[in-house]
């Protein structure tokens, strides 16, 4: 394939098959990009060129690149023990040593941990064990799954089901039965005139409410939400959101999943986005920050309640039959465990509370823009959605493409940003961020806001 060099003229087409809502031409598909190197919030391509990274990858660098304890952790780990699996009674001291720093700092009453490849497989596997569970107790009817519209868990068979955006279902028969979809909680599109945020949020419970006594409060075994919903747009929940879901939920004996794979380890100023928002889960997910992105690992977390009728119900069954080769792989639990440490440092999370206010200040700046319609964040993540009309929250029409090429322009300017839905971008950088360089990457992203204007007018 043809490979652009990042300051040539046809830099910002790489973006367009970045953005998977994007229909390409045959000219417009000439990547890749390809990155090099990486240290602290910078990484690097092969043409030299430095960049900010931005959404710190894919949501997922938490601790930035290089970070030379997890480095010396996977080396250490390497040497002593490369690889072993958890099938057959064994394991390996890295990942028991994981799961119990994992269900100690996790939020609600955590009591095991199973462990995965990716946040896909996470939420992959609560979709089993839901199944199992129930089964278990002997109520075979109560399968069904409520996920958002608008919300990303994964892009598995299961998990690309429960995410409810449109290009993870397109063409691939999904989702698949069983999993069913309930408004998204975006006052900004979703609200009708005049209505408040409380008056929009019991909306919104009424619509969730309405979904399980349609489909049977018998036949729904569970609820899965993100505390911020990611890919969807950052979308922070509205005032007293959370605390009347899981009031529901209970009412019907329906089971909170947290999917916590961007929002825990710090990302909203809180070890997990379910401490920042009030949510007591049942069963939680994580992955990305798990280990800063260095190894592929993510977990499930289970209640004390739900390993019981597990365990029990296994003993009967036989064999719990779900697991990967790779579930807790020694050096992708010897990395995550070193992050977690460093995530348990005292000076961790007061660092992301001294420069989140920075951060928050410098995305809010947009709001001013002509051509913004919302800015909206939490912690260190944020996003701004520019829009055809201001006042009637109108968006571009998506031929445009110009979340995809504002993109394309940030790049050529030394940042690494992404597009979502709605000409929607997102920042999320690495936790490490400091309060100047904060203004380091708004101030490029500003430049590229400033060089793209005209295309505003088209």
């Amino acid at each position: 394939m043809q490979h652009i060099k990042p300051n040539s003229p046809h830099a910002r087409d790489i973006a367009y098959h970045m953005h998977p809502q994007t229909n390409l031409s045959a000219h417009e598909q000439i990547g890749p990009h390809i990155i090099e190197r990486g240290q602290g919030i910078y990484v690097e391509d092969d043409n030299g060129k430095q960049y900010i990274e931005g959404l710190a990858g894919l949501w997922c660098t938490s601790l930035g690149f290089s970070e030379k304890r997890l480095v010396k952790a996977a080396h250490t780990q390497m040497k002593q023990l490369p690889y072993y699996h958890s099938f057959a009674h064994k394991t390996e001291h890295p990942v028991i040593d994981l799961a119990e720093k994992l269900v100690k700092m996790a939020p609600g009453s955590m009591s095991k941990a199973f462990f995965t490849n990716s946040g896909s497989e996470a939420n992959d596997t609560q979709v089993k064990l839901v199944r199992y569970y129930n089964n278990l107790r002997g109520r075979p009817e109560k399968k069904k799954i409520i996920a958002r519209l608008g919300a990303y868990h994964g892009i598995t068979i299961a998990a690309g089901s429960l995410t409810g955006l449109p290009y993870a279902h397109k063409f691939f028969d999904l989702p698949m039965e069983g999993i069913l979809h309930t408004s998204c909680p975006h006052q900004y599109h979703h609200s009708l005139p005049d209505e408040s945020e409380d008056e929009f949020t019991d909306r919104m419970i009424k619509d969730l409410e309405d979904l399980i006594l349609r489909e049977g409060p018998e036949t729904v075994a569970a609820f899965i939400a993100e505390p911020v919903l990611g890919a969807g747009g950052v979308i922070l929940p509205p005032k007293g959101y959370f605390q009347k879901v899981q009031a529901l939920l209970k009412e019907h004996d329906i089971l909170f999943i947290a999917d916590e794979v961007i929002c825990g380890f710090g990302r909203t100023g809180n070890m997990f986005g379910s401490e920042t928002y009030g949510i007591e889960p049942d069963m939680i997910s994580v992955a990305k920050a798990l280990s800063s992105a260095y190894q592929p690992i993510g977990a499930v977390l289970i209640s004390e309640e739900i390993y019981k009728v597990i365990v029990t119900g296994s003993e009967k069954v036989g064999t719990f039959g779900t697991g990967f080769t790779y579930s807790g792989h020694p050096v992708a639990a010897a990395v995550a465990l070193e992050a977690i440490n460093i995530y348990q440092e005292k000076s961790f999370l007061p660092h992301i509370h001294s420069v989140s206010p920075r951060f928050q200040e410098r995305l809010n700046r947009f709001i001013d823009h002509p051509h913004v319609g919302e800015v909206r964040g939490v912690g260190l993540i944020g996003a701004i959605e520019f829009v055809k009309n201001k006042s009637s929250s109108e968006n571009f029409d998506p031929s445009l493409k110009i979340g995809p090429r504002l993109m394309a322009m940030a790049a050529e300017h030394g940042l690494i940003i992404r597009a979502l839905v709605n000409d929607t971008i997102a920042f999320c950088p690495p936790l490490i961020i400091t309060e100047s360089q904060i203004d380091e990457m708004f101030g490029r992203f500003e430049k590229a806001v400033d060089e793209f204007n005209p295309e505003f007018k088209i």
